[in-house]
């Protein structure tokens, strides 16, 4: 369970073993997607309920996992309707799984209003049209070239963010549960700041340490390999480490100068701050050391 939905794991469980007779195990390590999926259930118990993500259709192929989804449940037409003159003519909706549902009543309600409406599916990551994750925007970019802006429906900046660097289109959040509606422009522009700044600091790194996530969805030894390998030609120490949960006291012994995320990208973008050496994405680290040029800058995605 996410953090979030962990409250009621005591409920849940005694739901499940009412009604069904089973022993119950809750997993308390922390869930952060559907890109973290308990793997190891086996050793514990025969099958493992994941709640509150979409699968991944690429990585999900286990048939003793049983995904349940938590969607809200709230009518938004109404409030579509007021923020609509707001809004360009051509508009892609995206969301996260939680408000997946809302895109079809979003998309009828702009329509009749005049605008042209685009939900874009995605690559094999995305299980439903028009969602994103914080790793993964590739149905915005499906119909990127037909939309003036993309309208992200849900709350927080998490996975709009995926978005607004993924993609070269402005980004407006509508909260349907403050009925705010916001661009994720000043936020971008700070984060890529950092970015920069990060990226210059590492520009002097004689050695990196290229981390490998043993997660089944963040899992990317292909990645790993290309981005040692374009170090390593460049006259500069790569190291590759294989780790469960990436944290900075993890790190604090490795005797480097900088990090290479190629685990989730949001590592870098988002926990930065938290690590006492530059945290880089793979294309990031192309910009280090001199191999890309910032100009051509790109946010990290794991593909489907």
């Amino acid at each position: 369970m996410p953090e979030g939905l962990r409250l009621r794991a005591h409920e849940i469980a005694d739901h499940i073993s009412s009604r069904t007779k089973v022993q119950v195990l809750i997993v308390g390590d922390p869930c952060y997607g559907a890109c973290d999926v308990y793997i190891d259930y086996k050793r514990f118990a025969d099958g493992l309920i994941h709640f509150g993500h979409s699968p991944i259709p690429s990585v999900s192929d286990d048939d003793n996992i049983l995904f349940i989804e938590a969607f809200v449940n709230i009518d938004i037409k109404e409030k579509i309707a007021r923020i609509a003159d707001g809004l360009p003519e051509r508009i892609g909706l995206i969301a996260a799984v939680q408000y997946i549902g809302a895109l079809k009543d979003a998309k009828n309600v702009l329509e009749s209003l005049g605008k042209k409406v685009l939900i874009g599916k995605g690559d094999a990551r995305l299980r439903y049209e028009g969602q994103i994750l914080g790793c993964n925007c590739s149905s915005a970019e499906a119909v990127a070239d037909e939309a003036d802006c993309f309208l992200y429906i849900g709350e927080g900046n998490f996975h709009p963010l995926a978005a607004a660097f993924g993609i070269g289109k402005e980004i407006k959040v509508f909260d349907p549960t403050t009925s705010e509606l916001r661009t994720t422009n000043d936020v971008r522009d700070r984060i890529l700041r950092k970015r920069f700044a990060a990226i210059e600091s590492a520009k002097a790194a004689d050695s990196f340490l290229v981390i490998v996530s043993s997660k089944a969805g963040q899992r990317r030894d292909a990645v790993a390999d290309d981005i040692a390998a374009k170090i390593s030609e460049e006259k500069k120490k790569a190291y590759k480490v294989v780790m469960e949960e990436v944290t900075p006291n993890a790190l604090l012994a490795y005797r480097v100068d900088a990090y290479v995320s190629t685990a989730c990208p949001r590592l870098a973008i988002d926990d930065s701050l938290r690590y006492d050496r530059p945290m880089l994405t793979p294309a990031e680290t192309e910009v280090a050391i001199g191999i890309r040029d910032w100009n051509d800058y790109g946010f990290d995605q794991i593909r489907g």
